[in-house]
């Protein structure tokens, strides 16, 4: 009994010890080396108090936890730094260990299976005393309908709504067949005229065209641009030589150059080899030449009568 006492008397004393402790580092400011040197302390002195009193936390008329369980809780709120991290989650660990083996110590011995039938039939077994006959087994029977409304006020029903999800049954449902009726269509197939006839006409005149304009070229080796797409008489197959001549310069047939007058002058080439291209030893540069009716009506007064190359193919 004097053990007992003088153990209560350390605890208590240990317990206004932390007391001052707790209050004297509020006033300091948390922002500081030294305000977080005291969280961390204020952790320390939490936990030694877990474990020194270890069973007064859980006893019900002690207000320990409700103390240590406050103190941390406002001690998380001032964490910030990964120290102080570790420390509020190993003084979380330390409570929830002490309440676990308080559970497990008085779970030990607790009530078995056998107290609680016993206990059902202290107060719910038949009335009277021992008897052996077969008739009076009434006595050890079980007044369950005592039972039933000693729990009933369990399955009474809440306050809520009542719902249903699917259907009441479980039928499986036939699938219906589906009748498609034929429905007249709003608009009428047509094909188009097949073409191919008229295609295949102008890319042969195209390729007329560049093989007349590359023999002239290869004959005179090298001519004024104007002098051979002009056709003084039609701007349209004005067009379709410079048509035709672009052909040649792209496939490395003809060749473009300005000379020091400013004069544009085209030379026929031979085409260049296809790896010759795919190497890049040949390089290809292109650029834009511009030709509307101004242009024309300016050639026909630079170039002279009958010096156009290409034949009128409208006299042909």
């Amino acid at each position: 009994m004097v053990k007992r006492e003088s153990d209560d008397a350390d605890r208590s004393s240990s317990s206004k010890k932390l007391h001052s402790e707790f209050a004297a580092v509020n006033d300091a400011d948390y922002q500081t080396p030294k305000g977080r040197r005291g969280i961390r302390s204020r952790y320390l002195a939490v936990t030694n108090m877990i474990n020194d009193e270890r069973d007064e936390i859980a006893r019900p008329d002690t207000d320990k936890f409700d103390f240590i369980f406050n103190e941390v809780e406002s001690l998380h709120q001032l964490v910030t730094k990964p120290r102080e991290q570790v420390a509020d989650a190993k003084a979380l660990l330390d409570i929830t260990k002490s309440l676990v083996m308080f559970v497990k110590s008085n779970a030990t011995g607790g009530l078995t299976p056998s107290g609680f039938v016993t206990h059902i039939l202290e107060k719910f077994g038949g009335q009277g005393g021992p008897s052996n006959s077969a008739e009076d087994c009434s006595r050890n029977s079980i007044a369950w309908n005592d039972i039933g409304v000693a729990v009933s006020h369990v399955f009474r029903g809440a306050s809520g709504c009542s719902t249903m999800i699917g259907p009441t049954d479980a039928k499986i449902k036939e699938r219906k067949v589906v009748n498609r009726r034929n429905r007249e269509r709003t608009t009428e197939l047509t094909r188009p005229e097949v073409l191919g006839e008229d295609s295949r006409e102008d890319s042969t005149g195209t390729d007329k065209n560049m093989l007349t304009m590359f023999n002239i070229l290869r004959i005179n080796k090298i001519v004024k641009l104007e002098n051979l797409v002009l056709n003084r008489n039609s701007f349209a197959q004005t067009v379709e030589n410079l048509f035709a001549l672009s052909f040649l310069v792209k496939d490395g047939r003809a060749e473009i150059k300005v000379n020091e007058a400013g004069w544009q002058l085209v030379s026929p080439r031979n085409a260049p080899a296809a790896n010759a291209v795919h190497s890049k030893d040949v390089v290809f540069s292109h650029f834009v030449f511009r030709c509307d009716f101004n242009d024309w009506k300016l050639m026909l007064r630079s170039v002279g009568d009958g010096e156009e190359l290409m034949p009128d193919r409208n006299c042909q």
